[in-house]
């Protein structure tokens, strides 16, 4: 990358992704931000609150809002996110809204895009077609025609229309050469190197629920929240070998349910703290002893007092 030149304004601001549950904008943060700082699942509806992953370039600092798939609530934990989701790019310099390749535009994408048009006029919107090592040149390129008719039919002006595979890492960085421009002139917003600004607590219980949605059945994703109950450095440990003790929750709505969190003589939890303790070490860079266990909050999702108290 060539050094800016001296006279070119250093640029910041805040650029969010919206789009339909599964629309890969979790994958998309973590490819421009080069590492995990959002959850991923092939489970749809996984982000549960907005995750800031920062990009640091010589000229600009782009910080990345993930925001939870807007969608048809069916529970108060749905209104929830969705309000989340409108808060949120309502604030920030330029809207991403991501649509997979692999996936005809259907009625959720029109009602994004609906709202999308009533945001303030000067907000630009970038429409990001994901995915697309999924398909071939031709349903590309259909798709590319589609998107740019669903602009027009709901009155949304789109800055650019850019294809990328986060995967791959194809045209991820010409993303963040189009993001550049639509953000204010400003010095950067948080110290080099940060990237993210969520709590190592939050980020550690969204890697526990990462793990703990793998290849479950379907009923569950919504179900299961994490809620890190203590971190501590384990005493008497030599200096050259310490290790951090972590207590964390799971909830699930039901006690059908603990059965399939648990697995056959506790098989399933076990393969959760191992898949999410390589991830945890490689976040904060120690060893880690993960305590899990399993409780029943009866219908959490629904339950104002309980959405509180578990983080929502």
């Amino acid at each position: 990358m060539s050094a800016p030149s001296s006279t070119a304004p250093h640029r910041a601001g805040f650029a969010c992704f919206v789009g339909r549950p599964n629309a890969g904008k979790s994958t998309l943060t973590n490819a421009l931000v080069g590492t995990k700082v959002a959850i991923t699942s092939n489970r749809p509806q996984t982000t549960r609150h907005t995750v800031r992953g920062i990009v640091h370039r010589p000229e600009a600092q782009l910080v990345l809002v993930d925001t939870p798939g807007l969608h048809k609530p069916r529970t108060l934990l749905g209104e929830r996110l969705n309000d989340v989701v409108r808060t949120t790019w309502a604030e920030v310099d330029v809207v991403g809204f991501c649509l997979p390749a692999d996936q005809k535009i259907g009625p959720g994408d029109r009602f994004i895009a609906a709202e999308l048009a009533k945001l303030k006029k000067r907000t630009p919107k970038i429409a990001v077609v994901t995915k697309t090592d999924l398909v071939d040149s031709k349903a590309l390129a259909e798709q590319l025609i589609a998107v740019d008719k669903l602009g027009r039919d709901v009155g949304v002006d789109w800055a650019e229309i850019v294809p990328v595979s986060a995967v791959n890492g194809e045209q991820v960085q010409l993303l963040c050469d189009l993001l550049v421009p639509l953000v204010p002139e400003s010095p950067p917003l948080y110290p080099d190197g940060d990237l993210t600004d969520e709590p190592e607590q939050v980020m550690v219980a969204e890697l526990i629920r990462e793990a703990a949605l793998e290849g479950v059945r379907d009923e569950l994703p919504h179900s299961i929240a994490v809620v890190v109950e203590e971190m501590l450095p384990r005493e008497d440990r030599p200096q050259d070998k310490p290790l951090l003790d972590i207590h964390a929750y799971l909830y699930i709505e039901r006690p059908s349910q603990k059965g399939i969190v648990i697995g056959p003589k506790g098989s399933r939890l076990k393969e959760v703290g191992s898949r999410s303790r390589k991830h945890i070490e490689a976040l904060l860079g120690t060893p880690v002893y993960l305590d899990l266990h399993v409780k029943v909050a009866k219908d959490w999702q629904r339950d104002p007092k309980q959405l509180r108290r578990l983080g929502f």
